[in-house]
């Protein structure tokens, strides 16, 4: 998937771990490559438990200028994300302030997301145009929601990501105005995760473990403006449309949906009844 000329901003992951033989859009680590990948981990570990803190605790966040950043976001910004480890094992906790500057992601601190796919009766794909407000990737379409799961004890519960598909269904409520009880957990499909990084600019990025969450059913919408931009439900037809303009710059999408559109969703979206066959729980795929 590597492609230089891509469309998107992705920083390519630098670990020698991250460059292991084989698919370049999946890798399951063999018996070696797990030794190395514990080495890593335990190393990683110490190092973000010094560094940002133990879970639970309130790291101190540091100094970096706000004034011209929407008040709302800003408050968002406390909130406590999951750090994990390269094979998503949870190493502690910290800001989603911290967990999203460029400084430490160059450090390597990592932490758990989703990106949900909710599709209609009809079969056609939600999307959201982020608002202008968004500290990370303002203006650009992507998937129908995407945020992280927090350091709560709710959604910190691993079994079958229920935790992960807890946090969906909050956000999916208060982005786009879901009532809670039209996107129950129980109704969402955990498919796979994917680790990728990129920068939005200067200051501000990304780097996750990114869950990817599938779910259909007719919703009651009623969207944030300081959250989404816009919306639209879109074919797949319209979906290569949009990304063959995207190619040509005519309109932006974050990097996780491009990396995701580009290798794996045109083959679950034909699957939408089947998606049982598809789920692959084992394997982190290196984006």
């Amino acid at each position: 998937m590597a492609a230089r000329g891509a469309w998107w901003v992705v920083r390519v992951l630098g670990s020698s771990v991250e460059r292991a033989a084989g698919s370049p859009h999946s890798v399951l680590f063999g018996s070696s490559r797990r030794k190395s990948s514990a080495r890593i981990t335990a190393g990683l570990a110490k190092r973000f438990s010094r560094v940002w803190g133990e879970a639970g605790t309130q790291p101190t966040m540091p100094a970096v200028t706000l004034e011209n950043l929407d008040p709302k976001q800003v408050q968002l910004l406390s909130e406590m994300c999951i750090l994990t480890d390269l094979e998503d094992r949870r190493i502690g906790a910290d800001t989603k302030k911290n967990c999203h500057l460029n400084s430490n992601i160059d450090k390597g601190l990592l932490h758990r997301a989703f990106s949900v796919f909710l599709f209609n009766s009809e079969d056609k794909l939600l999307l959201q145009q982020r608002s202008d407000a968004k500290i990370t990737f303002p203006g650009c379409f992507t998937n129908t929601c995407c945020s992280h799961p927090l350091n709560t004890p709710r959604e910190l519960e691993e079994q079958d990501a229920v935790g992960v598909r807890r946090a969906a269904q909050r956000r999916l409520h208060l982005e786009l105005g879901i009532p809670m009880e039209q996107v129950p957990p129980e109704e969402m499909t955990y498919l796979t995760r994917m680790h990728y990084k990129a920068q939005s600019d200067g200051m501000w990025g990304e780097h996750e473990i990114d869950y990817i969450l599938f779910m259909q059913k007719d919703v009651e919408l009623s969207p944030d403006p300081n959250e989404i931009k816009s919306h639209c439900y879109v074919t797949k037809t319209e979906l290569k449309d949009m990304l063959r303009r995207a190619k040509s710059g005519e309109l932006k999408v974050t990097p996780w949906f491009g990396l995701i559109a580009e290798t794996f969703l045109f083959e679950w979206w034909d699957n939408l009844r089947n998606l049982q066959k598809l789920k692959d729980h084992s394997q982190i795929h290196r984006m």
